[in-house]
């Protein structure tokens, strides 16, 4: 009887998975996905070293993690700017 050899894949990494997990949540959820963006791109980071050092799976889920993080930082990076210019703006109409 021939033995059987099955390509396994490589088990993905955790890190990439919750990076690409709060990189989703931080274009869905308003204000706190500010924080969770810049979570997310760390986890990214840390995902591709341990990607690279252990040889594991999910690389494209951190890069996946890594755009959303940044997509998801800077929209609400961009409308924290304009909210603070907007009171900025009201708040020297009444002088």
């Amino acid at each position: 009887m021939e033995e059987q050899h099955f390509n396994s894949t490589p088990q993905a990494s955790g890190k990439a998975i919750a990076s690409l997990v709060l990189g989703i949540l931080s274009i869905i959820i308003p204000w706190i996905g500010f924080v969770l963006g810049i979570i997310a791109i760390v986890l990214a980071n840390k995902a591709f070293k341990e990607i690279a050092h252990y040889q594991l799976g999910g690389r494209g889920m951190a890069v996946a993690g890594l755009t959303t993080g940044i997509v998801g930082t800077a929209i609400y990076g961009l409308m924290l700017l304009l909210f603070i210019i907007g009171i900025a703006t009201f708040n020297g109409m009444y002088y």
